[in-house]
């Protein structure tokens, strides 16, 4: 990443971050003298928001324990956040800065119409909107963010085989994605103002469903961003069974953690940068990403 930058006069910071759906400690790390706990990770994802400063954080995997922790532990930080409940995925706002306006939040259907088996995992592929005002300056913007479902679709007969394959995902995702540009939709006309959508989509940005978001008119922060332009994906292994201190290296092209605009003025995204500081091997698979947006 290129370091820390402040945040400009007139700019709203705008946060997509999976926080990792792990609640309890684990075996494994126990064995090293570690915790993978929600309430001791909880610390560095407070760590995170401070040095970062989101105006809004569209998170993902965030179970029960884990909102009601950043809830109650954003009332003991500087900068207090609202959380607007999502199920696992709630939206993060700084209510001094933002008065929210309108919301609404759905879960994905379990299944899919020609495909065997559930897409949608403990209903935690979600979505969840909020439209925000300005304080100081009256401008509005829609915040949405999702999470898709998690599964390859497969590609050889080996992989019908394997645990994160799924015949139909693909097609999945690209149908859940459409249910919520249609949502999203509605509340464009209704409110014609920019629109941001964030998320854990689980698949790149190549992908049928990352075409169709393209196709309704929004455009990736990474192509539109006028001072820096992340390259890194921001993905590392930590889960149940350890973790490791070095982040994927593979092509923008490969991330699954994605932020596109739409009906944004031109020039107005600044930055798209993920942010992976060197605490962050033992808090959660994915790095935070944001945007800074000049309304």
């Amino acid at each position: 990443m290129s370091g820390m930058q402040e945040k400009q006069a007139g700019t709203v910071r705008l946060m997509t971050h999976n926080v990792w759906n792990h609640d309890g400690n684990s075996p494994f790390w126990e064995e090293k003298g570690e915790d993978c706990s929600a309430p001791v990770r909880v610390k560095s994802l407070f760590r995170v928001y401070r040095e970062t400063c989101p105006d809004v954080i569209g998170c993902q995997e965030a179970s029960a324990l884990m909102g009601d922790l950043l809830r109650e532990g954003f009332c003991r930080e500087p900068v207090d956040y609202t959380l607007i409940w999502g199920r696992y995925t709630p939206i993060l706002y700084r209510a001094d800065r933002l008065e929210l306006i309108d919301s609404a939040f759905g879960t994905y259907p379990l299944s899919i119409e020609g495909f065997e088996g559930s897409f949608n995992d403990c209903q935690s592929k979600a979505w969840n909107i909020g439209v925000f005002r300005v304080k100081e300056s009256g401008k509005c913007f829609i915040f949405a963010t999702t999470h898709l479902w998690w599964k390859r679709s497969p590609k050889t007969e080996a992989d019908i085989e394997a645990n994160d394959c799924q015949v139909g995902s693909d097609e999945a995702r690209e149908q859940q994605i459409r249910m919520l540009l249609a949502r999203l939709g509605t509340f464009c006309e209704k409110y014609a103002c920019p629109a941001v959508l964030v998320g854990d989509m689980n698949t790149g940005y190549r992908s049928g469903a990352m075409e169709a978001v393209r196709a309704d008119g929004f455009r990736h922060a990474h192509d539109i961003a006028t001072d820096y332009a992340e390259e890194a994906v921001g993905y590392h292994y930590c889960f149940h069974s350890g973790y490791e201190t070095v982040y994927y290296d593979k092509p923008f092209e490969e991330a699954i953690d994605h932020i596109y605009v739409k009906g944004e003025k031109e020039g107005a995204v600044l930055r798209f940068e993920r942010y992976s500081p060197s605490y962050y091997f033992t808090v959660s698979d994915h790095s935070p990403a944001y945007i800074d947006l000049e309304l």
